[in-house]
Order: C-alpha cells, then sequence, then structure tokens
C-alpha cells in the first residue's frame, strides 16, 4: 500500500515543480510552521528538557524532524526517542543557535536540508505580532484582496475550530480616509483573540503580497457591525470545537511551559 501524500510533501512537490514561486516557498515554510513536527532526540525527554540528536553534515550541524512517526522509525530502522513539536516552536528553539533542519531525509519526497539561516528567518518571521489599532469604519465594500490572501487565511481558521463561530473579510473605509480590509472574527471564544489575531497575521505575512494590511475585529455575531459587514462580506465558517483531549504532557504541548534545548 503506498504511503499517504502528506500537506508537507505536497507543499515541498509545488516548490520543486517551480522553484522561482516565491508564493509556494512561503507556502511550504507556513506548512513547515503549522504542522506538528517529530524531532529525532538523542535520548528520552527530561522534564520539559530536550537534548535533540545532532547530525554534523559537511554544510553545518542539523537537527532531524519528520512529519510522520512512522517516517521517522524508517530513517532509524527501529523504535527511538523523539518529541512532537509544532515545526513554529521548533524552529524557535533553534534561532540563533547555528543549526539547521533536516525534514524527512531520505524517507519521503519532502526530504530536504534547510539552513541555519532559514531557521532564524522563519522564527523571526512567526514573532512578528499584530499591531493594536483604533480606528472607525464609514462604510463596507467587497473584498479585493488577491487570491492568495483568500485561500490563507481558509486554511488559518479551517485550523482555528471552536474558537470562533465565523468570520467575514470586507473592504472598510475609515472616518480618516484611510482605505482597506477588515476582517470581523464573530462569537470568538474567550480568550481566543491573540491567538486568532497572529493567526491572521501569518496568513497575510505568507501569502506573500508585499506592505499587505488586514485589520481585525472581534464582534458578536448580531452586532449592527457584523450585520452591515454580513451585507458585502466573504463569510468564513470556523468548524465546531472537537471533543477535548486529556491535557498533553508532553514537552512542547503546554505554550505555558516550552521545553528547553539541552
Amino acid at each position: 500500500m503506498p504511503e499517504p501524500v502528506t500537506l508537507l510533501d505536497a507543499a515541498h512537490a509545488a516548490v520543486s515543480a517551480d522553484p522561482g514561486n516565491e508564493a509556494l516557498r512561503l507556502r511550504f515554510f507556513e506548512r513547515l510552521a503549522d504542522g506538528e513536527m517529530v524531532l529525532l532526540l538523542a535520548r528520552e525527554a527530561v522534564g520539559d528538557t530536550l537534548e535533540p540528536r545532532i547530525f554534523d553534515l559537511e554544510d553545518g550541524p542539523v537537527v532531524l524532524v519528520f512529519d510522520r512517526e512512522e517516517r521517522l522509525a524508517s530513517f532509524t530502522g527501529g523504535i527511538a526517542p523523539y518529541a512532537a513539536l509544532p515545526g513554529r516552536l521548533i524552529a524557535g528553539l533553534l534561532k540563533g543557535r547555528g543549526i539547521g533542519m533536516g525534514v524527512n531525509l531520505g524517507v519521503a519526497p519532502s526530504s530536504m536540508l534547510l539552513p541555519p539561516a532559514a531557521m532564524d528567518w522563519l522564527a523571526e518571521t512567526l514573532e512578528g505580532g499584530p499591531v493594536e489599532v483604533e480606528a472607525l469604519p464609514s462604510d463596507f465594500l467587497p473584498p479585493t484582496v488577491p487570491e492568495t490572501v483568500i485561500t490563507g487565511l481558509d486554511a488559518k481558521l479551517a485550523r482555528a475550530a471552536g474558537l470562533a463561530v465565523a468570520a467575514l473579510l470586507v473592504g472598510v473605509v475609515y472616518r480618516d480616509g484611510r482605505r482597506g480590509h477588515l476582517l470581523a472574527l464573530l462569537d470568538a471564544a474567550r480568550g481566543a483573540e491573540a491567538a486568532l489575531a497572529r493567526a491572521m497575521n501569518e496568513a497575510l505575512v505568507f501569502s506573500g503580497i508585499e506592505a499587505g494590511e488586514l485589520d481585525v475585529v472581534f464582534l458578536p455575531a448580531d452586532a449592527p457591525a457584523a450585520v452591515a459587514m454580513a451585507r458585502v462580506a466573504l463569510r468564513f465558517d470556523l468548524p465546531a470545537a472537537e471533543v477535548p483531549a486529556p491535557a498533553p504532557e508532553a514537552p512542547g504541548m503546554d505554550p505555558t511551559r516550552p521545553p528547553r534545548l539541552r
């Protein structure tokens, strides 16, 4: 039975077919950041401390990650210690350490080496967050954003199950004359605003649109502004929340206690 093609495989194949396409390169890095990656360790984690297995290659030291446990097992030939972490967290842990990342080396179509500079860039890109501003809209218009932005927003919102009911994207004219686009998150879960705003900011960053700007607001679904926006908006319906699993205790899965590299 052939091995299933993963999202990372598909993103890597797209880049390989069109190496000069910056939008496809950004999409690959977004997939790497959003996906859960299996990091090969030198030994079992102790508390919140991880010791990745580091390989000294001709181009410098690298850690190895895989997007499926089966691929790690295929590489190691058996049982090996590992930690399952979001790609964004691994990039942050490697930032500034001069260590690259080997992705699915020798076991998948998406096999590749990413240099330390790529890890630094990805970590710094993910660190950039939204800026809070105040502005009063005077008019709402149908949105005119590029398709890459819509695709990016749709993908991010699809992974935000239960954090809001829906999102409305409109063009907006503010009272000070500024024009732009506004995304309203409707009936957002308590405490989810910061995570949603950051995710929407990342969707814009990874869309490849230079100097792009997207304002985000949180509204009750029955608010007058939400009703007015709905008349001209592009609507995204978010998936319902899944049944919560027991709180994970693996290193890195608790955002308040990120792992440390030894």
